[in-house]
């Protein structure tokens, strides 16, 4: 069986879509807000990883490397901010479906090489910054109680809206280099 870009970005959407729909259904802690927002960031930290060292070409490798530092960033923001404003992340539903929803998606562009892979890779970073601002939108700012992680979320929404058009950039590229692939 051939594990598309298509399939790989509706698993990991789909997890993630599960799990804030049920995060909006109920009412999250701002313990629990800044644990997704830890595991949202670890997801993506993990797929940059795992493309920096499996792609070829530079563009991908030093869009992974940007997501690696980001992400890193927002997670130490978090640590830093949490005992300033005496929470502690909360594991929830959302968490663990952002976690395993990470293990899915790395697992499943393992099994791809060269420009299926970069493909796959930069479709799902797509999905997953879009589905990201949305739960921000949607779910993690109309939640969160405490003014300083409501001011963290802001900043992380606009690093998240840079993500997805960065992304976004490099689409037509890895989608034009893909079919070329396959004609071949």
């Amino acid at each position: 069986m051939r594990i598309s870009a298509a399939t790989i970005t509706t698993a990991t959407v789909s997890a993630f879509l599960f799990a804030a729909a049920a995060a909006s259904a109920q009412e999250l802690t701002d313990g629990q807000i800044a644990s997704i927002v830890v595991a949202a960031s670890q997801a993506d930290i993990d797929a940059g990883n795992l493309a920096r060292t499996t792609t070829t070409k530079p563009e991908v490798t030093q869009f992974a490397q940007h997501m690696i530092v980001d992400h890193g960033g927002i997670i130490l923001s978090v640590a830093d901010l949490a005992p300033r404003i005496r929470i502690t992340p909360q594991d929830n539903a959302t968490t663990q479906s952002l976690k395993s929803g990470g293990e899915a998606t790395l697992a499943s562009l393992r099994a791809l090489k060269g420009d299926a892979f970069d493909k796959a890779y930069i479709d799902n970073e797509v999905a997953y910054h879009q589905q990201l601002l949305d739960a921000i939108d949607k779910t993690l700012m109309p939640g969160v109680k405490n003014e300083r992680l409501k001011a963290l979320l802001v900043k992380m929404r606009l690093s998240l809206a840079a993500h997805l058009e960065y992304a976004k950039t490099l689409q037509p590229a890895m989608n034009a280099a893909d079919a070329k692939g396959k004609k071949s």
